[in-house]
């Protein structure tokens, strides 16, 4: 069942203004609410459909069978089954593993206990980026028509500015279920979960903490049926523990790898290889390649998001370079630096030592670089390369000309 949060489910890590997103699935969102004590149902991950009919013979009664995929839509899809019993689990999740869901493959099944539902709601918080501050998204009309009803009412859902420095509270917290409508035997039971997701949301760095739906049993308990959460991954330094969540079926080898080498690396499919210092000017370069690139035939995109950031040392650029070149779709690699605290002569360097660097590990550079440095100390920089008489690279002078120089080698295949 999705929201109404904004997101947009992936299978690896995704890209927003060159910050790196990783999606957790919903066992492992429901396995984190558990540690800051949420209630959630009782449930086993089955990779199997054997393996499914034990978790349901452990849990006893009736149990769903839920497909455990990055995307939303998994009940309108068939991902969602209710079993009578353990041989009907087994029954139910043979036919979901192995489903596509919008263009995702079911490797593995969550069994939860089925819970007995009074009602139905929603509740997130999200960064609101257009503000610069957080946002809490609740309605009494939650469940799988939530995006209808947010389309067609959006009275009734309630959309409630968080401050970052006063946080959420209790109390804070059943005013913004009462906002959102939530009835009077459910609001104790909401504040005290929405408090604490507000300590999940905070506590592990994450851009989105979801719940569609939140029920209130028939017991008249809160909890969270379904969960989602997006962890910010450039908060990993601080939260190594984040690595247990990583699907490394799902991930992309060129961005391990690159992981590895503690570089801001994100997969795309297009042919052109991008470097540049500063996540805002990588952005930008990724969206001036895309429109050069309409010139030509194939029409060349962006293979990747690469930031070096301020300091391009040479060991920087020779593993972001050493990454890029190990893309087989990579045609040619657009370096775009903008001198600012680092001179465009130490970049320069950088790139020279790079070479001789990858030289040295016994890898060549065999596809075309466009080049283009600009401020601090740029002519500076140009005559450094220029000096050094690189094979295959090219200086040009502005961004525009670079895209287009660096779409239309991959363009030809150079």
């Amino acid at each position: 069942m999705r929201g109404i949060a904004g997101r947009d489910d992936g299978a690896r890590p995704r890209l927003q203004k060159g910050r790196t997103l990783v999606d957790l699935f919903e066992h492992q969102a429901k396995e984190l609410f558990a540690e800051y004590g949420i209630p959630v149902p009782r449930g086993i991950v089955a990779h199997t459909a054997e393996e499914a009919r034990a978790a349901a013979e452990q849990l006893t009664g009736r149990v769903v069978v839920k497909a455990q995929v990055k995307t939303g839509g998994r009940g309108k899809a068939g991902g969602v089954k209710v079993a009578d019993d353990a041989t009907d689990a087994y029954e139910k999740a043979t036919a979901i593993l192995g489903m596509d869901i919008k263009g995702h493959t079911v490797h593995r099944v969550l069994i939860e206990e089925a819970s007995q539902i009074a009602e139905e709601y929603y509740f997130s918080f999200l960064l609101d980026r257009a503000n610069r501050t957080f946002l809490a998204i609740c309605s009494a009309s939650g469940g799988m028509d939530i995006e209808e009803v947010a389309h067609t009412a959006p009275e009734k859902v309630a959309k409630i500015p968080v401050s970052p420095i006063t946080g959420v509270d209790r109390a804070r917290a059943r005013e913004i279920a009462q906002a959102g409508g939530l009835p009077q035997q459910a609001l104790d039971g909401a504040a005290e979960l929405i408090e604490k997701l507000w300590a999940v949301f905070v506590d592990e760095d994450a851009s989105l903490v979801e719940v569609n739906p939140m029920i209130l049993s028939v017991d008249g308990q809160v909890k969270a049926l379904d969960g989602k959460v997006t962890l910010d991954d450039n908060a990993g330094f601080r939260q190594p523990e984040h690595g247990v969540y990583v699907d490394k079926a799902a991930e992309d080898p060129l961005e391990a790898r690159a992981k590895e080498k503690h570089l801001n690396y994100v997969k795309l499919d297009g042919t052109v290889g991008i470097i540049g210092n500063g996540a805002g000017l990588v952005m930008s370069t990724l969206d001036v390649v895309a429109y050069a690139g309409e010139e030509f035939p194939g029409q060349p995109r962006p293979a990747n998001f690469l930031d070096i950031g301020g300091g391009a040392s040479a060991e920087v650029m020779a593993n972001g370079l050493e990454i890029i070149l190990s893309d087989p779709s990579v045609k040619s690699v657009f370096v775009n630096v903008f001198g600012g605290i680092t001179a465009c002569d130490a970049v320069a360097n950088g790139i020279v030592s790079a070479f001789n660097l990858l030289e040295s590990r016994g890898e060549q550079v065999t596809h075309p670089l466009v080049v283009r440095l600009d401020g601090n100390n740029a002519a500076l920089g140009r005559q450094i390369l220029a000096d050094a008489g690189l094979p295959r690279v090219e200086l040009v002078d502005t961004m525009d000309e670079a895209a287009k120089r660096a779409a239309e080698l991959a363009a030809v295949g150079a």
